[in-house]
């Protein structure tokens, strides 16, 4: 018999779209939450086309791999709320769940109807969390952000970059993800707290704010020591200090050599393995992983400082050695040595290569009814007594229309039909999919 899920019973009806909301209740989906997903298919920006889509398939609504990833665990309803007969179903919906969930910046659920002061007065314990980018207080509550955007407003958009150069940003939309996770842990805090006292709650979350902290040190530097943010010298990465910047700790401990990105065989795009030596009784530890050659033994490389003045000469001489070995080999033989040292991974690395990401079974696959078979990030964490796990694929849009509505809601098949003839349930005008006729049928 399958183990019971920590979330098992929980109803999550959720409004959210693109990114940061559909992240948040992703992870509730794995924890075992049931999450409907409303859905609309001429404003969900998600699904639209997308460069994720694989080659060669029929670009649609259901075929987005980004999409497809941070939708699993979810049903989807698709239902024009914004139309009178639409709003009386997910109200109905929403009287038998017990979270909403939604990112849509301040205004827009509260001019739908559907704001937090209204949907008490349909189940006063529902835990309603909302995830705008600016929050639904203060002045410019009502500004409308997206993940970039909503970094560049928090500081960290101006942390990254080269020196005399133009704040660069992230590679990647990381307060979309990071703003997820708040989103999911904001969920879990009211859940418990309507579990202790009866009473459920309105729970503000802003993405901008929620990025402020992850400024750190930087923010210290200001409150502390009165300096403002600055980018001095490279970004502090692979090396703990590049050349000709001053030596100056970059917050994450002490400045050390060797501490760098070293190429790898077979010299690929991506063979490189990063390797650092905190003290001089590690660095003697790599020199035996070296095989101690002879040129590890001049005094000049003795210590840190030694180290730091010939920083350039001593990556080129551990780089002539790691180019004769295989990421993953000198990894093993670092780490068998007590040497810190781990391979730079691609995304074809991470899921087909790493043998402890496999045995975590991060990446399992799922069946898709567009996509086929492929594999799907599972939950980076471990629960001892209950599972946590993907299990289903994302859905297809509006696939799970007639179960909610009809075997959940308790409407009759002729009042669906009569949904999708009318427009509550699909648009009058697109085309539906062949699932959807079946539904009908």
């Amino acid at each position: 018999m399958a183990r019971p899920r920590a979330l098992d019973g929980i109803r999550v009806v959720d409004f959210s779209w693109v990114r940061a909301g559909p992240w948040a209740t992703r992870w509730l989906g794995a924890l075992g939450a049931e999450i409907i997903k409303i859905e609309w298919p001429e404003s969900e920006r998600g699904r639209l086309p997308s460069s994720t889509t694989p080659k060669g398939m029929e670009v649609n609504l259901n075929t987005s791999g980004n999409f497809n990833d941070t939708n699993v665990n979810k049903k989807s309803l698709t239902l024009n709320v914004r139309s009178a007969k639409g709003l009386a179903i997910v109200k109905k919906l929403i009287a038998v769940s017990d979270i909403v969930i939604e990112n849509f910046s301040s205004r827009v659920l509260q001019k739908w109807g559907l704001g937090y002061e209204e949907l008490v007065k349909i189940k006063p314990d529902i835990v309603y969390v909302s995830m705008s980018g600016y929050g639904h207080t203060g002045r410019n509550h009502h500004y409308t952000t997206f993940g970039p955007v909503a970094q560049a407003a928090s500081g960290l958009t101006f942390l990254s970059g080269l020196p005399e150069k133009p704040p660069a940003g992230w590679g990647w939309s990381y307060m979309d993800d990071t703003g997820g996770m708040y989103g999911a842990m904001c969920a879990l805090t009211g859940l418990y707290h309507r579990n202790m006292t009866g009473k459920g709650q309105h729970i503000d979350q802003s993405q901008m704010v929620s990025a402020v902290p992850l400024n750190g040190p930087a923010l210290l530097d200001f409150t502390v020591n009165g300096r403002g943010s600055k980018r001095a010298g490279f970004p502090p990465g692979n090396r703990a200090h590049w050349p000709g910047t001053p030596i100056v700790n970059n917050y994450r401990g002490a400045t050390v050599a060797p501490h760098n990105a070293y190429r790898t065989a077979p010299g690929g795009y991506n063979d490189w393995c990063v390797i650092v030596c905190q003290n001089d009784a590690e660095w003697q530890k790599l020199v035996e992983v070296m095989g101690a050659a002879a040129w590890a033994a001049d005094e000049k490389y003795a210590t840190v400082a030694g180290r730091l003045a010939h920083q350039e000469e001593l990556d080129g001489r551990i780089e002539a050695w790691s180019a004769t070995l295989g990421k993953y080999e000198l990894t093993e033989r670092c780490q068998a040595a007590g040497v810190r040292a781990l391979p730079v991974q691609s995304a074809e690395d991470r899921v087909e290569h790493d043998p402890q990401l496999a045995q975590r079974e991060m990446y399992l696959e799922l069946d898709h009814a567009a996509l086929g078979r492929h594999k799907a990030q599972n939950a980076p964490f471990k629960l001892s007594e209950t599972p946590v796990f993907n299990h289903a694929s994302s859905p297809l849009i509006g696939e799970h229309t007639r179960e909610i509505v009809e075997g959940l809601l308790g409407y009759s098949h002729d009042e669906i039909r009569a949904g999708f003839e009318d427009g509550t349930f699909w648009p009058t005008k697109r085309p539906r999919f062949a699932y959807m006729e079946d539904m009908l049928r």
